[in-house]
């Protein structure tokens, strides 16, 4: 009965059908409540170091029940004390008798709240920064594969100069570059709350230590040390400034307008029949139209990362209306904003990894749409040819307006192909440069520079920024759902 009883109550989807192991363990109960342990042997051992009276053993039987936790103890604790911490604060001392007069000792809530949230952030980052590598990794073995392949540029999704799948690949490629150094910034700029108190003048602590300030500090920096971090926040409320969680969670909500656009322009291609998602050999378009193949994944990335854009809203919020040292408003909301930022990216850093590891390209069809537009495109390198010939320049403009006028009729109104290139071979004016026009329509002669663009982008950006993840760059992502 208790499995099927997970069935009639809300799960949220970011755990039970997409996120990794790793990131639902790092928001999960059992990582935060074993970091609240954890933080209060760090300050017991701190605190023994500077000559507190807490006893080896103390320390080492809190160290053993560091891992038990009694969740059904700790609940009902919390329902007749309407408090996580100090519920937590009785059921670990239930387990560690000898500890329990020391266990927390001068702290506040926030001192393992707080903390234990910036460890968490910290870790995220952590999971987050390797996936978006892989993605970076993928798409640029991608964009190097198919750096001089021609294809039709657009611009305001109308045909445009040509570039190449390649170079069109490494717009996506900067934009996530941006997002590694934003998150690798973020990460770094995480500093540890520390031992600070209730308001954060650490007045409890200078109280215990009898007023020798040299200790209250060196008890801030050893607890910050073995945490992990290499600094603490020289000053803080009752909390860390909730602006760190605005500068964690915009770095998100960037990288969530980079994979919606990536994705968007996946499925525009994916339209045009050009490029394609992965697509399982047993996988089902739709139910009604058996011969659909679907952009599933890139759609997948875009509904979430619309998700993952609107959670900014939630630290912006929270920031502005904090009052005075704290209020605890910030509380109910963080405890969702701050999971589901960093599960909605690991999600789609997931799912874009899945799809850029197995895009399709169809040359052919690329080819084909270049056919049908690359005459019109090429009418000024006609121009030049007949004026290097010996034409008015004026005159062979005139031309080719109305035949190229004739030709959109025939594209538009009677839905034929583009027959300009015919119109000009059939027309004696042209006969000049007739030879040529092979040469003129040439779709390589329309790139411009994209080729060593692409080059120079992955070799000088690219490849520099990935090397600190050389070693993880082996893991290959299959998409349960």
């Amino acid at each position: 009965m208790e499995g099927a009883d997970e069935f009639t109550k809300y799960r949220s989807p970011l755990v039970s059908r997409y996120a990794s192991k790793e990131m639902s363990y790092n928001f999960s109960d059992k990582k935060k409540f074993t970091t609240w342990r954890k933080l209060w042997i760090l300050l017991a051992k701190a605190e023994k170091a500077l000559g507190l009276p807490i006893t080896d053993a103390q320390i080492q039987e809190m160290e053993s029940h560091a891992e038990d936790i009694d969740f059904a103890m700790a609940a009902e604790e919390e329902r007749k004390l309407r408090h996580d911490v100090m519920a937590h604060v009785h059921t670990f001392a239930h387990y560690c008798p000898t500890a329990a007069p020391i266990i927390h000792l001068g702290a506040t809530s926030c001192y393992v709240g707080d903390n234990t949230d910036l460890i968490m952030l910290r870790d995220g980052f952590d999971i987050l920064l390797p996936k978006l590598a892989r993605v970076i990794d993928r798409l640029a073995n991608f964009a190097e594969k198919y750096a001089d392949l021609p294809t039709l540029g657009f611009t305001h999704y109308q045909p445009a100069q040509l570039t190449t799948v390649g170079k069109r690949a490494c717009l996506w490629l900067q934009d996530l570059a941006m997002d590694m150094r934003n998150l690798q910034r973020a990460r770094d700029d995480l500093r540890f709350r520390g031992v600070k108190g209730t308001t954060g003048t650490q007045a409890s602590f200078l109280q215990l230590f009898q007023g020798d300030h040299d200790k209250v500090e060196d008890l801030d920096r050893m607890v910050t040390d073995m945490a992990g971090f290499k600094k603490a926040y020289l000053v803080t409320g009752q909390t860390y400034s909730r602006k760190v969680d605005i500068d964690s969670l915009s770095s998100l909500a960037s990288l969530g307008a980079t994979v919606h656009k990536t994705c968007t322009d996946i499925r525009l291609l994916a339209n045009l029949k050009e490029i394609e998602e992965p697509f399982e050999k047993e996988q089902i378009g739709s139910s009604a139209m058996p011969y659909k193949r679907n952009p599933m994944r890139a759609e997948r990335c875009c509904s979430l990362a619309r998700h993952l854009v609107a959670l900014m809203a939630d630290p912006l919020q929270t920031a502005s209306v904090q009052w005075l040292e704290r209020t605890l408003d910030d509380s109910a909301n963080r405890r969702i904003s701050l999971p589901e930022s960093f599960l909605t990216a690991d999600i789609v850093l997931s799912t874009l990894q899945n799809i850029t590891e197995g895009l399709v390209v169809y040359p052919k069809v690329i080819e084909r749409h270049i056919r049908h537009e690359l005459p019109f495109m090429a009418t000024e390198n006609i121009i030049m040819a007949m004026v290097k010939a010996g034409g008015n320049r004026q005159d062979c403009h005139e031309k080719i307006r109305v035949l190229s006028q004739e030709a959109a009729a025939v594209v538009k109104q009677e839905g034929g192909d583009n027959d300009l290139l015919a119109r000009v071979q059939r027309d004696p004016y042209f006969i000049p440069i007739l030879g040529q026009l092979d040469a003129l329509l040439d779709p390589k002669t329309f790139i411009g520079r994209a080729p060593q663009q692409v080059a120079r982008f992955l070799s000088e950006e690219i490849r520099p920024l990935l090397e600190p993840y050389k070693s993880k760059m082996d893991v290959k992502i299959e998409l349960e759902l």
